[in-house]
């Protein structure tokens, strides 16, 4: 065998040789390196060939270099360049980007952006005088509206949160939504509005606290029905003898301050007042509103005055100094209507008299701000007046509602209720020497009254309105009249009488006649069902003589 020759990939070994002169210097043998690339299991512990230089003995001496250290090429050319990998859905193969060029990149970025911002600062021009005037002043009033919105949601959420008791949220108020008033079983939403006499809450007159200031001097019920419209209100006198009270006088007017002595208990106070009435008109209330009628003084004349026309002459020089003349109009500044608002000396019926002026007022102060284009300083000025002097138990979305619901109503056609005209329900008399509003039926006897309220706060107009209605039979057939008569009791009719019509021609299938135009809501409920206007009494055929309100003529169309 071929000793130079390489065996399973290994160099032959070599046998050492010296020189033959000691001066002369053998040459040394050319080495042959052999490179075996293997699988990278082996590739792990390379085996390199080693080459051993042999010579004689210098007469210098000799500098052995190092033999060189072999490179595993095998290492380098497993060495992975790019990472790769594949995507699960597509199954495609996806190249990552190296950590170190994107490094690279993203300070290469952030370096060209900064040297774009120091040469756009270098090539800008300067700002001239004027255009930064110009700016700041626009500026400035970006920051008024700005300061002005947001002292209008701060100041709006206060006054909403000091009227109602609670939180308030000034935006709810621009919303298209109505949120639906509470009703009672039958559909009507009834309010207790009463009023203390200081000119603050807390019960405050000029210079101190009287002691009747937390008293009611007015409580009045308001019911409405919000599908029709139709609005009736009704005054209770404050001497009225009730026995929920906290002293031995016992009216109805120290109620709320028996519960609210500290003027921290609202709530606790108005709520005792409801169920106390709830109990005399047999009335479930929803809402209560308590207004300060001192403040009457401030929204009066922030109105510029009210229009006034009472029903009866006040003649109270001594104490109010209110003196007005029945069917006349008055225009009243703040301190007179606060006046009126108080009178009940030298008029026909007392307490019973200064509810209907009461009444009088509230009208008059709704119809001038309908009326009256207020500018914003008065409504930002009537809006405060009411968040300091109005306290009610409705939401925001209910204040809304109510608001929208009275901007709509005809106040000419609010119905006054009163307890003691026409129906005597009411009367004075003498308790252990003190002076009180009694019912007519007894201390205590509230039956007579509760039966009226039941039908006068009623959805049927002509049950409050007590109208009557003549049915007459124009056709000559026997029974047509009464037949009618029977269909209208069954719609809720009431008072209703037959007879025939004097003779002649009756050709219209019905002919409806008004007689008196104190019955409106009975007079619009006819016409819905008969699909007429109603021709007045002077149309009237001759020879139909009779009291009612309403008559019907059957003619002999009906029979067709």
């Amino acid at each position: 065998m071929d000793k130079n020759k390489s065996i399973d990939g290994l160099a032959p070994r070599r046998s050492k040789t010296r020189a033959t002169s000691s001066r002369a210097v053998a040459k040394p043998k050319t080495v042959k390196k052999t490179i075996k690339v293997t699988s990278p299991k082996s590739a792990s512990k390379p085996t390199p060939s080693t080459a051993k230089k042999t010579t004689s003995k210098p007469t210098k001496t000799s500098v052995k270099k190092p033999a060189p250290k072999p490179v595993d090429i095998t290492e380098e050319f497993l060495k992975p360049v790019q990472t790769f990998n594949f995507d699960e859905q597509t199954g495609e193969l996806k190249a990552s980007e190296d950590q170190t060029m994107n490094k690279e990149k993203e300070l290469s970025k952030k370096e060209q952006k900064k040297l774009d911002k120091k040469l756009k600062k270098q090539n800008k021009k300067p700002i001239s005088k004027k255009r930064k005037i110009i700016t700041g002043i626009i500026l400035g009033i970006v920051v008024l509206l700005l300061a002005g919105v947001i002292w209008f949601i701060i100041w709006g959420n206060d006054l909403l949160a000091r009227i109602g008791n609670g939180e308030g949220n000034i935006f709810s108020l621009f919303t298209e939504y109505y949120e639906p008033l509470k009703t009672d079983e039958n559909g009507r939403t009834n309010i207790l509005a009463f009023g203390t006499s200081g000119y603050n809450m807390d019960g405050d007159e000029g210079n101190g606290v009287h002691d009747g200031a937390q008293l009611t001097d007015s409580i009045m019920v308001i019911s409405l029905n919000q599908e029709t419209g139709d609005t009736a209100m009704l005054s209770l006198p404050r001497d009225l003898k009730v026995s929920r009270t906290c002293t031995a006088t016992g009216k109805i007017n120290e109620i709320y301050w028996c519960n609210n002595m500290d003027g921290e208990h609202e709530t606790e106070g108005a709520e005792a007042l409801m169920a106390e009435v709830s109990d005399i008109l047999g009335l479930d209330f929803q809402y209560y509103a308590h207004l300060n009628w001192g403040s009457l003084v401030s929204i009066v004349d922030i109105l510029g005055g009210i229009t006034v026309t009472l029903d009866e002459n006040i003649s109270d020089y001594n104490y109010t100094k209110a003196v007005f003349e029945a069917g006349v109009p008055y225009t009243i500044d703040g301190a007179q209507a606060l006046g009126l608002a108080r009178a009940r000396h030298g008029t026909a019926s007392g307490d019973f008299s200064r509810g209907a002026s009461q009444q009088k007022i509230l009208i008059g102060i709704k119809e001038k701000i309908l009326e009256k284009n207020l500018s914003l300083p008065d409504l930002l000025n009537l809006a405060n007046t009411l968040g300091d002097n109005l306290r009610t138990n409705f939401s925001v979305d209910e204040m809304k509602t109510a608001a929208h619901l009275l901007t709509d109503l005809d106040f000419n056609s609010i119905r006054q209720v009163s307890l003691i005209e026409p129906e005597k329900l009411m009367t004075t008399g003498s308790i252990g020497g003190i002076s009180y509003v009694l019912p007519s039926a007894g201390n205590g006897n509230y039956s007579a009254i509760k039966a009226y309220v039941a039908k006068m706060f009623s959805n049927n107009p002509q049950e409050y309105e007590n109208s009557s209605i003549l049915v007459l039979n124009g056709t000559g057939t026997p029974g047509v009249a009464s037949a009618e008569q029977t269909t209208l009791e069954g719609e809720g009719y009431i008072n209703i009488y037959v007879d025939d019509a004097p003779a002649g021609e009756y050709t219209e299938h019905y002919t409806l006649y008004v007689l008196h135009d104190d019955k409106p809501g009975t007079k619009k409920l006819l016409e819905e069902k008969y699909g007429q206007e109603a021709k007045p009494a002077t149309d009237l055929p001759a020879g139909i003589v009779t009291d009612c309100d309403f008559v019907i003529i059957i003619g002999n169309e009906a029979q067709e």
